[in-house]
Order: C-alpha cells, then sequence, then structure tokens
C-alpha cells in the first residue's frame, strides 16, 4: 500500500511498512520502545476515547456548556487518528508483527468469511 507524503521529498511514497519502521526507529531514538506493552495500550485506549469524545459532540449526544469543555473539532480528529495509528505500530512493535502483512493475511480471511451480497442484503435489512 503505497501513500504519498512529503516526509521523504516532495513525490515519495510511504508504504505501511515504512510507516512502522519510521516509527519504531522514532520511538528507539527517544527511548519509547521501552515502555512495556500495556502502558502504550492504555494510551492507545487513551486516544480512541477521543475519537468517542469527537463522535459524541458531533452525534449530539454531548453539548459544549453543558459540563463539558470541548467541542467537535475536526482539525484535532485528524491529529488523535495519526496519534492512534503511531500508538498502534508501536504496539505492533513492540510484538514484532508487522501491520502490512497481519492486515493483508486478515483481510483475505474476511473477505472469504463476510460475503458481499449477503452482508449487502443484511445490511439493508438492519440499517
Amino acid at each position: 500500500m503505497r501513500l504519498p507524503h512529503t516526509l521523504l521529498g516532495e513525490g515519495d511514497l510511504l508504504d505501511l511498512k515504512e510507516l512502522q519502521k519510521k516509527d519504531k526507529i522514532f520511538c528507539e531514538e527517544r527511548g519509547w520502545d521501552k515502555f512495556p506493552p500495556s502502558l502504550v495500550l492504555i494510551h492507545l485506549y487513551e486516544e480512541l476515547s477521543e475519537v468517542g469524545e469527537y463522535i459524541l459532540y458531533k452525534d449530539g449526544y454531548k453539548k459544549s456548556g453543558m459540563g463539558n469543555d470541548r467541542n467537535a473539532d475536526y482539525e484535532n480528529l485528524k491529529r488523535e487518528f495519526g496519534q492512534i495509528l503511531s500508538l498502534l505500530m508501536q504496539l505492533a512493535n513492540s510484538f514484532g508483527i508487522d501491520l502490512e502483512s497481519a492486515f493483508l493475511s486478515e483481510f483475505e480471511i474476511m473477505q472469504k468469511r463476510f460475503g458481499k451480497r449477503e452482508w449487502k442484503e443484511y445490511m439493508g435489512n438492519i440499517v
């Protein structure tokens, strides 16, 4: 999976393997690779909950000024997803898991397990 990005220079591409490797080096240079997976996981939960908070505001469940001090901020939401991806890569790296290979393997299983037609029909009946 190739992604255009300017981290490497104009027009260069990053794939998930390269991103994970870059994140591994970034963490090693700061000693973050020494954090136990349990702490990385808790931090990942924290960032996921911030995405959940955005969704609660966006869907109107939470309102600003009613005991809550934040609004749904789309720019911040994008940062949260970036943090989630970084923490997921850090967690995978702590177990020596290649996320790209893991995703592709699981995606193949999902394609066989969840047929297009059956699930489209099923979803049409519940949504």
